[in-house]
């Protein structure tokens, strides 16, 4: 008896014991599958529970212009956050927000009362709000670094940069068309909470990307160029009571923008309550009849497919001309009658303007108004452009014909225009304008540059050269029509255009409102600037030659004045192939801080920094520095690398174009 209950107990033991050994392995293969197999799921799934995380709005790169100078960057602001659940008087709280920050104290009681895992109170405050806030130190009140975009220049160039919103993302003009390549990383907000779903704590985590992933832009405007275009722009608006103007200067071998203005401008640092019309980028958007300054493209045409001579004479009809059941009169009640064809564009005739399309034949004129680039786009890297209006060729009238020989019944856009101005100053080449000349790493290295892009040949070397010397004398003789855009010692090439605006409510075209525009460029032997101006609805001067001419007059002697040892010796916008081909390279930068040569016994390598760059490392060195130009270092001698011997003296040329 005893035996057997020996027996009974060890067995019940070791069932025990093996019960407990079954549990132990259970156990301990469940804590495998947990910790092992199945941990960084569970992590996960932990992390989403207890934390709650809000992107921060990116750092947007930098805008520059051509010589580095900042246009848009982005500087760090205070924003204010609240975490509700450590707020514990609300009413008192919302008081003492609501006194700093100027806010409506209702509005602000209901965000932080409300049961909600964050909310924002204000973004991107002043630095003197968020040192009160920081003052204040209001428990579940807490201050985050935000990027705020600014624009140094405050209204400089507006229409083309553009705007942000409150979310960082690019609204308008360069902002919008290059979002994609500005915007950068977010950074993230970031709480977490226990078991029972209250917060613990509210933490900023800071964006980890690296810093070559923010990209900036470099410009072909140049900020100097673009800020006397809007002063004297906006001078000759008020001065003529004009409803507004546009004005555009351009490389004409390049294609390179370098100043776009509307008048009406505003400040992109403040859009709030601005109504769209106001920063829409009418030099690209709005298309209007071109009045004269379609003329030479007609000539052009004329000459290339030698429908007529340079030295052909036209009948022109002492001033009236009928036309099926129309009559075309000259501009002024003018009364030409004989005129050679470089008298035409003289004395802006229509009717021998008419005559001579008449001989070139509107398909042929149709043809070469395409070929010039109106009624497409020009591609420019800016968003809303339009392509104008020019209607096919065979629903032309012969009083359609007749009226678009003189620029009116068709309508172009101002950079069409000046882009076909440029073709003619180019030797007969239409170069595709652009406004974005590369994009900058972070080290101020150009990662990738974009180089002038030829659209077409319109027209031959021959013809271009000769209608150069048309437009030369429109400008330079005492009784051409530009005479009002002659500037000393420099032969510029250009016409004058005013056009009736179409008055919709009547259905004709208007006597009262009209668009005043000149188009050229200079100097007319060697062509480096090429400019237009318009002014919409003058009140006063109603002629293109008395309104806009000494407009372009004013601007090029500004320009020559900034630059005329360039000009005048060495073509300042003169495009250098093999500087620009060097420039693809990431090894060339936009500022110094990354010169290869550091032996101070060497000449150090001064490419591609600006003039006060140059002077900062010389003076480093012990260097004597000789200066010619403006813009960017684009050679020097000695070269980089050689030995510095007691004439520490460098000779260092400057330009426009790398």
């Amino acid at each position: 008896m005893a035996v057997e209950t020996k027996k009974k107990l060890k067995i019940r033991i070791v069932s025990v014991l093996l019960i407990f050994l079954i549990l132990f392995i259970a156990l301990l293969s469940r804590a495998f599958q947990l910790q092992i197999l199945s941990g960084q799921k569970l992590k996960t799934m932990a992390q989403r529970q207890q934390t709650t995380t809000l992107q921060l709005q990116p750092e947007r790169g930098v805008i520059y212009d051509r010589n580095g100078e900042k246009l848009a960057a982005s500087i760090m602001a205070d924003s204010v956050c609240a975490d509700p659940s450590k707020i514990a008087d609300p009413v008192r709280t919302s008081q003492q927000i609501s006194d700093i920050l100027h806010l409506d104290k209702t509005v602000v009681f209901k965000k932080i009362s409300e049961p909600k895992n964050f909310c924002w109170l204000a973004r991107r405050i002043s630095p003197e709000q968020a040192a009160h806030v920081e003052a204040a130190n209001i428990e579940g009140i807490v201050l985050v670094k935000e990027p705020k975009r600014f624009y140094p220049n405050g209204e400089l160039a507006a229409h083309m940069l553009g705007f942000v919103g409150a979310d960082a993302t690019g609204l308008e003009g360069l902002e919008k068309k290059y979002n994609e390549v500005l915007k950068g990383k977010p950074g993230k907000i970031a709480w977490a909470r226990d078991a029972k779903g209250k917060k613990l704590f509210l933490r900023v985590e800071k964006n980890e990307a690296k810093k070559d992933e923010n990209i900036d832009l470099v410009l072909t405007i140049d900020s100097r160029i673009q800020y006397l275009v809007e002063t004297h722009l906006k001078d000759a608006v008020l001065s003529k009571g004009a409803k507004g103007g546009l004005a555009i200067v351009m490389d004409p071998k390049t294609g390179e923008i370098l100043a776009l203005a509307n008048e009406g401008r505003f400040n992109p640092n403040n859009v709030n309550g601005l109504i769209p019309d106001k920063w829409r980028n009418r030099a690209i958007a709005d298309f209007y009849d071109p009045g004269s300054t379609f003329k030479p493209f007609l000539v052009a045409a004329a000459l290339e497919e030698k429908a007529i001579k340079e030295t052909d004479r036209f009948y022109c009809e002492n001033g009236s001309f009928a036309i099926a059941d129309r009559t075309i009169h000259e501009a002024n009640h003018g009364r030409h009658g004989v005129l050679a064809v470089p008298d035409i564009l003289k004395y802006s005739s229509n009717i021998g303007s008419v005559k001579i399309a008449q001989k070139l034949g509107k398909e042929k004129f149709s043809e070469y108004i395409e070929r010039f680039g109106f009624g497409a786009k020009t591609g420019i890297d800016l968003p809303g452009e339009s392509t104008g209006m020019v209607r096919p060729v065979h629903n032309w009238t012969k009083v359609d014909a007749a009226t678009i020989a003189f620029g009116q019944g068709i309508s172009v856009t101002g950079i069409q225009l000046i882009s076909a101005m440029s073709a003619i100053a180019n030797n007969g080449v239409l170069m595709k304008p652009y406004i974005v000349r590369g994009f900058a790493d972070k080290n101020n290295r150009l990662i990738k540059m974009y180089t002038p892009t030829v659209v077409r040949t319109v027209v031959s070397p021959g013809v271009a050269k000769k209608l150069t010397g048309m437009l030369t004398e429109v400008v330079g003789a005492v009784d051409g029509t530009g005479k009002n855009a002659r500037i000393v010692n420099v032969a510029v090439a250009g016409k004058t255009g005013t056009s009736q605006k179409f008055d919709h409510t009547r259905g004709v075209y208007s006597s009262e409102k009209v668009r005043t525009s000149f188009i050229g460029f200079f100097p007319a032997e060697n062509p480096q600037v090429a400019i237009l101006v318009t002014l919409d609805e003058p009140q006063r001067d109603k002629w293109g030659g008395v309104a806009a001419a000494p407009v372009f007059k004013n601007i090029g002697e500004q320009i020559l004045n900034c630059f005329k040892t360039n000009i005048r010796e060495t073509p300042v916008f003169e495009q250098e192939k093999t500087n620009k081909a060097q420039l693809v390279s990431s090894q060339h930068t936009l500022a110094p801080g990354n010169v290869a040569l550091d032996d101070e016994s060497v000449m150090p390598d001064f490419s591609n920094m600006t003039i006060r760059e140059v002077m900062k490392k010389a003076r480093e060195r012990s260097i004597e520095v000789k200066i010619s130009g403006n813009g960017w270092a684009t050679s020097q001698y000695p070269q980089a690398g050689a030995q510095l011997g007691e004439e520490r003296v460098c000779n260092v040329t400057f330009g426009l174009n790398n």
